[in-house]
């Protein structure tokens, strides 16, 4: 018998394919922006030669400070922009910081949002934000916060170098694979996040071997997507957590704190949620997810220890005292042993055990 559930589908328009960014200004008339603030990097503009041909001649101006886990100064530099330019909505063509950005912005502003992402990170999909204010970072939700439209533009991920893309591609996953066992779970989401999980998981190889194989980047957008669907349906546990604790307080890069947390949080979580990670498992073609996704990261070059990306190890005892400190969701309980014992292994790039 299927158990009962609640899905609850987010008012966002998505276009998919490739070349889209020419339809930009089509979509600012349909939200009726007519002077739009664009925050992309001083490489997207390049990239993208003539923003203003592409928006319609909409800018009313362009801000190109955003970094990652949204720092609430940044965003503050960013408000200085909106209150003197004064536009009638954001238009976010970048990463995960460009769309970070975005959304702290509509969340003080309510201005529409339009975002164009160019790495498979996935929170244009959500109405959550996290912020960080002194190395801690806080999340918090809101219908303001959830932008109105974004665009998927193939040709757009594919300057993504092929090492950033597979570690793009991990983070995503994580999204996925924490949907399986999410408390708030329900049949489609978990229809999506295995289907996200084999498609990542088969074309993100093919993306590192071609990294300008239109095809093989389709298939890795369109599983990003399909994970960034999750990540906006259902809550997150431990994972999430972790990685905005670990993430914030040692200023690791985000993707690749993800992509080196994953298969350790998996690994803990298995013997709570064995049903629902046992579909990972069978999605990425392994015995078990957690070791599956430890050797995917190897096959795809990424980094698989924590000490590599930047965060001390004098760090373990402090960053498992934060991660324990609030009481979350997780399958199985938090406990601050056993989350010292995973950041440990994390730390030095050991393989995933489930003790």
């Amino acid at each position: 018998m299927t158990q009962p559930f609640v899905y609850q589908v987010s008012p966002m328009r998505v276009v998919f394919g490739v070349g889209t960014i020419e339809r930009l200004a089509d979509e600012l008339d349909r939200l009726g922006v007519k002077r739009t603030l664009v925050l992309a990097s001083r490489r997207q503009q390049a990239e993208l030669d003539d923003l203003a041909a592409l928006t319609g001649g909409r800018v009313a101006g362009l801000f190109d400070g955003a970094i990652v886990h949204t720092p609430v100064a940044v965003t503050e530099q960013a408000m200085q922009a909106v209150r003197e330019l004064k536009p009638d909505g954001v238009v976010a063509i970048g990463a995960g910081a460009a769309t970070g950005l975005s959304k702290a912005i509509a969340l003080r502003t309510d201005l529409p949002q339009l975002i164009v992402p160019t790495s498979y990170a996935g929170s244009e999909m959500t109405p959550v934000l996290g912020e960080t204010v002194d190395g801690v970072k806080t999340t918090q939700s809101s219908p303001k916060i959830l932008p109105e439209a974004v665009i998927y533009d193939v040709n757009l991920t594919v300057s993504m170098p092929a090492k950033f893309s597979a570690i793009s591609g991990l983070n995503a996953l994580a999204h996925a694979a924490e949907a399986l066992y999410a408390r708030d779970g329900n049949p489609i989401t978990s229809l999506m996040a295995a289907e996200a999980i084999a498609k990542l998981a088969s074309s993100l190889p093919e993306v590192i071997a071609r990294p300008r194989d239109l095809e093989a980047r389709s298939d890795a957008l369109y599983g990003a997507w399909l994970c960034a669907v999750c990540l906006g349906t259902v809550g997150m546990a431990l994972h999430h957590k972790l990685c905005h604790t670990v993430g914030a307080l040692f200023d690791l890069p985000h993707a690749e704190t993800h992509a080196v947390l994953l298969p350790h949080t998996i690994a803990y979580n298995t013997p709570a949620a064995p049903e629902a990670i046992g579909r990972a498992a069978q999605a990425l073609g392994a015995r078990d997810a957690a070791e599956g996704l430890f050797d995917l990261s190897a096959r795809l070059g990424a980094p698989r220890a924590l000490a590599e990306i930047g965060m001390p190890e004098d760090g373990i005892a402090r960053a498992a005292e934060l991660a324990t400190k609030n009481p979350y969701w997780n399958p199985r309980p938090i406990e601050s042993d056993g989350i010292r014992a995973l950041l440990t292994r994390a730390w030095s790039g050991a393989r995933p055990q489930a003790g």
